[in-house]
This record gives structure tokens, C-alpha cells and sequence, in this order.
């Protein structure tokens, strides 16, 4: 796995999901080890903003060359924001998962299912079993 700079506050789930803890938003997106495995990003199928999704349920789609597969929140809240960026430029994913490449910006987000999130080294090691 290539060193991409791991932001603090950074928490992974069983699904390759993230979320980072900004002040009260929660910045959602995919790991990259989910990028490595899935390959070239080329299409993001993005929600609605205002939507409340819980969490475990998907919220949207990334496709690669090599397969689609959903998006799933992992944290429940309300979506504030959506990366406009990915429709055009889907790879921004690949290239900078953790900042560019961000897929929702989620307020409201549930305190206790961030609780139940891996943190980046127990992340890391899960990947690794």
C-alpha cells in the first residue's frame, strides 16, 4: 500500500469506509486500501443532500474497471455536503482518498456509532489479517 498522508481523527470500517472528524461534520469516503483493490475509479454515483441515511446503508456507488460496488455510511447522519468534484473528475478518489477525494460531508453524525469505528492502526491491522 503506497504512504498517502493519514489524516488525524480518522476512524475505518469492517467495509473499507472512513470517516474523519471535523468539528461537528463527519468527511466520509473510501479507504485506499478499498482504492488499491477496486483499481481505476470511474464513475460516483453521489445522494441527494439533506438525506438521512443510517448507518450500514448504502448511500451511493463508486465503479472501477474492474467492478462497482456500494457505498456504505458508517456513521448514521444527514448528509450537508456532497463532493461535486467526483462526477468529472471520479479518479480524485484514487489519487487523494482522504482529502480531494472525499465523498460526503455528513452533520448531525451519531457519536456512538463513530465509537464502534476502527481507528487507523486497528484498521491497518485488520487489512493485513
Amino acid at each position: 500500500m503506497s504512504n498517502l498522508e493519514t489524516p488525524e481523527n480518522i476512524h475505518c470500517t469492517r467495509s473499507h469506509e472512513y470517516v474523519i472528524v471535523d468539528g461537528e461534520t463527519g468527511i466520509i469516503g473510501i479507504t485506499q486500501y478499498a482504492t488499491e483493490q477496486l483499481g481505476e475509479i470511474v464513475y460516483v454515483e453521489l445522494p441527494e443532500v439533506g438525506t438521512t441515511i443510517p448507518k450500514g446503508e448504502a448511500f451511493g456507488t463508486v465503479e472501477s474497471v474492474k467492478a462497482a460496488s456500494e457505498i456504505y455510511m458508517p456513521v448514521s447522519g444527514t448528509i450537508s455536503e456532497i463532493n461535486h468534484r467526483l462526477t468529472s473528475e471520479p479518479e480524485l478518489i484514487n489519487d487523494d482518498c482522504y482529502n480531494e477525494g472525499w465523498i460526503i460531508k455528513v452533520a448531525d453524525f451519531s457519536k456512538e456509532d463513530l465509537e464502534e469505528a476502527m481507528p487507523m492502526d486497528e484498521y491497518l491491522s485488520f487489512i493485513e489479517e
